[in-house]
């Protein structure tokens, strides 16, 4: 059985992804997966999924636990082998990709795991640095320099660039693992479980700073989640796993219609509710930005975000 769709949504945008202009524009793929097969011994975790995620969106992924959420994740980055299927990252297939030509697709890629996986015996200076060191020659100072301006895109205060891991916040530890996930200025970012553990506030201020730093570094945010917050406030698709495949994709509105079991269940449970209704009270989907901007990005972070656009160019 073919998973759920939106309504004519058979590799077209969404109508609310670019706007109604764009209803009918062929979106780019930046990742493409087919008919992949993924199990450990004589389990099978995934079975004929397919799933695209298009350039410059957020797509939120989700699922009941243990399903394998993580699991494709890692499979699409290579660290689990898969047994069958296709996958590609900007059009190529990694399998059949040359050492040096795999290695510039992983430095287009950004991955910010579920609880940081941050290098204990490293400041987080010195962890942000980790990805500059291994893909790139630069001067001591000069990574200095770029590991100190990715705090600031996070909204980290500058002293915490020597604490270590252990010395930070469970915020910080997000914020820090977020800025080694942009080191090399990827385009495209994993975010795996990116809200959980942090309070309400934190988790909203979180959310609007991913939603922040997709709109001015142009990103395609892969994101791992089961807040149901950051599904309705940032994502603009959402993809479904259950069954070992994708059982629906597209918008919020293909998720509410949708009849599978656990889609409904989740979608309309009393929790689902609750979200829902606190965000219908906001200026639309993303319409906290206005008073959040100011909590999840202050003045400094607008300067780092001017001064590194003016890097890039």
């Amino acid at each position: 059985m073919s998973n759920e769709r939106a309504a004519g949504d058979s590799g077209t945008f969404p109508a609310h992804f670019g706007g109604q202009d764009d209803r009918h524009v062929v979106p780019e793929t930046a990742i493409k997966v087919r008919d992949l097969v993924v199990g450990f011994g004589d389990t099978l975790v995934m079975q004929g999924l397919d799933l695209d995620v298009y350039r410059g969106e957020v797509l939120g992924f989700v699922g009941g636990s243990g399903t394998g959420k993580s699991v494709l994740t890692r499979t699409i980055l290579g660290l689990i082998a898969k047994r069958s299927g296709l996958i590609e990252i900007f059009g190529s297939d990694l399998d059949s990709l040359p050492p040096g030509e795999h290695t510039a697709i992983e430095r287009r890629i950004g991955v910010m795991f579920q609880q940081g996986a941050l290098f204990s015996g490293l400041t987080v200076k010195q962890n942000v640095e980790v990805p500059m060191r291994e893909h790139l020659r630069l001067s001591p100072r000069l990574a200095d320099e770029l590991a100190m301006l990715k705090l600031e895109l996070v909204g980290l205060d500058l002293d915490a660039a020597d604490k270590h891991p252990s010395e930070l916040s469970g915020g910080m530890t997000k914020r820090a693992a977020l800025a080694r996930a942009l080191a090399l200025d990827p385009e495209l970012l994993f975010l795996d479980e990116p809200t959980s553990g942090l309070d309400p506030i934190g988790a909203a201020e979180f959310d609007e700073l991913i939603a922040t730093l997709q709109r001015t570094l142009g990103l395609t945010v892969f994101m791992v989640t089961h807040d149901l917050d950051s599904l309705y406030s940032i994502c603009d698709r959402i993809a479904a796993l259950a069954d070992r495949r994708v059982v629906a994709e597209g918008p919020i509105a293909t998720m509410l219609a949708s009849r599978h079991p656990w889609v409904h269940a989740y979608f309309h449970g009393k929790r689902a509710r609750l979200a829902s209704s606190a965000l219908a009270g906001r200026s639309g989907a993303r319409g906290m930005t206005a008073r959040m901007k100011r909590r999840a990005c202050p003045a400094k972070r607008d300067a780092a975000f001017e001064d590194w656009n003016s890097r890039r160019g």
